[in-house]
């Protein structure tokens, strides 16, 4: 294998270490945002507990539609 090669996996799989990292760290904080969900609804939810649900809701769809483009990526 030529040094050009060496080069070019280890710039390969250093990029693939940074996108499964962001993978993870994407779908731990929307484990996080699911239990700040949960413990919102189990109370009564006011207007502004509402509003924050809705916000939960928007970044977990930010944060899976950023793991699928990331995932796609990964199998090209």
């Amino acid at each position: 294998m030529s040094v050009e090669q060496k080069d070019e996996l280890i710039r390969a799989q250093n990029e693939l270490i940074g996108i499964l990292f962001e993978i993870i760290k994407r779908f731990q904080a929307n484990q996080t945002l699911d239990e700040e969900y949960f413990q919102i609804i189990s109370g009564n939810p006011n207007e502004l507990a509402k509003k924050r649900l809705d916000e939960i809701l928007s970044e977990r769809e930010q944060n899976s539609m950023t793991i699928s483009k990331l995932l796609e990526k990964i199998e090209s």
